[in-house]
């Protein structure tokens, strides 16, 4: 699935999966820079990864779709512009 971040200059896109009644999961985070992926808890590759064609548009693409996996999605990223949390 597609995500456009904008003109925010983050280094990195997150995803987060949320099922009806809980709340997000931290699916990946992909550093732009390095183009590597860090995985949140009880997530991994190959059934998740992410891609990025510039700063704003990047995908999350999840392998193998099954019924749990049904979902909303979300992407976010941080403005490295901020100095502070």
């Amino acid at each position: 699935m597609h995500c456009n971040l904008g003109s925010v200059t983050g280094s990195s896109a997150r995803w987060y999966k949320q099922v009806p009644g809980g709340v997000p999961q931290h699916v990946l985070r992909f550093h732009q820079s390095w183009s590597s992926v860090e995985y949140g808890s009880g997530f991994s590759s190959p059934k998740f990864t992410s891609t990025c064609s510039s700063k704003s548009d990047c995908n999350l693409i999840i392998s193998n779709v099954e019924v749990g996996d049904s979902a909303v999605y979300y992407c976010t990223t941080w403005d490295d512009s901020a100095k502070e949390w």
